[in-house]
């Protein structure tokens, strides 16, 4: 595409065509060792699809008058999105589930305090959830489980008829993306990743900005998750079970660079017009969360009879079919400040997030705008490249929503888009690329840093350029 031609003029008006029918469900994938992110197979040729199942792109949602949505899992995560899903119009939680019953119990008890019809509770085993599932009362599966619990719920949802939004990641193993690849195809039912951070100010104004032109060519991007969790992995009650501390102990991956990565690969149009082909990983020594309980817990905690073996630094080296590169980093073991990284660079500029500057903590450098080598204030650049739905929802975000407002605008676009019928901004392509580096880390890791193949799970639509988290402005359909 030429620099100087915006996406959206590429676009046009008209939007891919709409693929229909229901497919077949099929077999469960393989069996695997729960809590460990698995390795990737030395190719990365697409399964074959079955007879009657098919692609899920362009896909609309069927139009819902009221979204009725199903929440599994609410510790931290669960909990804390609880009162955005019942604050959305035209949303209703009818449904809450926790392998602690009480959980439930509380979860149910604070909708009512909101003024909120009191939902189902469902608790108190392992296979509570299944219950849920397959509850005519819901439509939408939210899934805010520990991640080894992820893939199973997650197609057990899509089995059961329901659309499911899964907290990060989707899954640990290559052969379970690619299974809930196939169980979406063949259930017509959508599943994506609950990113939220795809959905923040900066990074939805820099996707804007990239889309109209303004960075040129892209070439590059860097992001991850760096974030000292030192003190939150070894509390005795933030996670249950330790359930996030342990899983230092089984692999060596990157775990959770998806707040950073899935930025990058919207604004770079992966899986739309590029795709990730190949990943290599380095990782550091891991001394972080040894040398953190050597100065810190007591010797008659039980994290002493643990050893942590996934680095403090784990950084994914991406390549696309169309020669960038993104750099995705993993950190939560070191002490430092929080940051995504959150940058993109291309022919005629740079944009780069987290630096302590101006009111939007960005610092961006543009031709023909600048020059003298000097940094620039994002802000300006943010007013006027605003998406639409931080000025149509920012306010409401502020009120409603954690991480300075993200998450409720991820919520209320996800209501949106099944109320409106509208095609979702985050599809199963997506999710199972941005998540694929979880166990594609591990085999280039195992090969000493040599690049693995990433796989197209579009199975060719990759190169289709179309509509993602650059959505066109549309309201919210009327309540009542």
């Amino acid at each position: 595409m030429n620099p100087t031609s915006s996406r959206r003029t590429v676009l046009g008006a008209g939007v891919a065509g709409v693929l229909a029918a229901a497919g077949a469900a099929g077999p469960a994938a393989a069996g695997t060792t729960a809590g460990t992110a698995g390795t990737a197979p030395a190719g990365a040729a697409a399964p074959a699809r079955r007879t009657n199942q098919r692609s899920m792109v362009d896909v609309p949602f069927e139009e819902h008058e009221t979204v009725r949505i199903g929440l599994i899992g609410l510790g931290n995560r669960g909990a804390g999105m609880l009162a955005g899903w019942a604050a959305v119009p035209g949303a209703v939680v009818t449904a809450v589930c926790d392998i602690r019953a009480d959980r439930a119990k509380a979860a149910a008890d604070k909708l009512v305090q909101l003024g909120k019809p009191r939902p189902t509770q469902y608790g108190g085993s392992a296979a509570s959830y299944k219950e849920l599932v397959r509850s005519s009362d819901v439509d939408l599966v939210y899934i805010a489980t520990p991640w080894e619990f992820h893939y199973e719920q997650g197609k057990a949802a899509l089995l059961s008829g329901k659309h499911v939004g899964v907290e990060l990641p989707i899954a640990t193993e290559l052969k379970q993306l690619w299974d809930l690849v196939d169980t979406s195809e063949r259930t017509r039912k959508h599943l994506w990743l609950m990113e939220n951070c795809s959905y923040g100010r900066n990074e939805l104004a820099m996707l804007k900005m990239a889309h109209e032109g303004l960075f040129g060519d892209i070439t590059n991007g860097h992001g991850g998750y760096l974030h000292d969790l030192r003190e939150l992995l070894f509390s005795d009650t933030y996670y249950t079970d330790a359930w996030r501390r342990k899983w230092h102990t089984r692999s060596t991956a990157s775990f959770y660079a998806m707040h950073g990565l899935a930025p990058i690969a919207a604004a770079m149009d992966i899986n739309r017009g590029d795709r990730f082909t190949t990943l290599r990983a380095t990782a550091t020594a891991p001394k972080g969360l040894a040398d953190y309980r050597e100065r810190h817990i007591p010797k008659t905690h039980p994290s002493w009879n643990e050893k942590y073996i996934n680095g403090d630094l784990v950084t994914c080296l991406l390549e696309t079919a169309k020669g960038r590169i993104v750099r995705a980093e993993h950190d939560v073991s070191s002490p430092r400040p929080y940051s995504r990284i959150n940058s993109l660079a291309g022919s005629r500029g740079i944009f780069e997030d987290y630096v302590p500057v101006g009111s939007t903590g960005g610092r961006i450098y543009l031709e023909p705008d600048h020059g003298g080598h000097s940094w620039r204030d994002f802000a300006p650049y943010r007013q006027e490249f605003d998406h639409w739905l931080w000025k149509k929802i920012g306010d409401d975000a502020a009120n409603n929503g954690g991480h300075g407002g993200m998450d409720y605008v991820l919520q209320w676009r996800i209501v949106q888009q099944m109320r409106a019928g509208l095609v979702p901004d985050i599809d199963v392509y997506d999710s199972a690329a941005w998540c694929s580096p979880v166990p594609l880390s591990v085999e280039s890791l195992k090969r000493d840093g040599q690049p693995v193949e990433v796989p197209d799970f579009t199975r060719g639509r990759w190169a289709q350029l179309r509509l993602g988290l650059d959505s066109r402005e549309t309201d919210m359909p009327p309540v009542g």
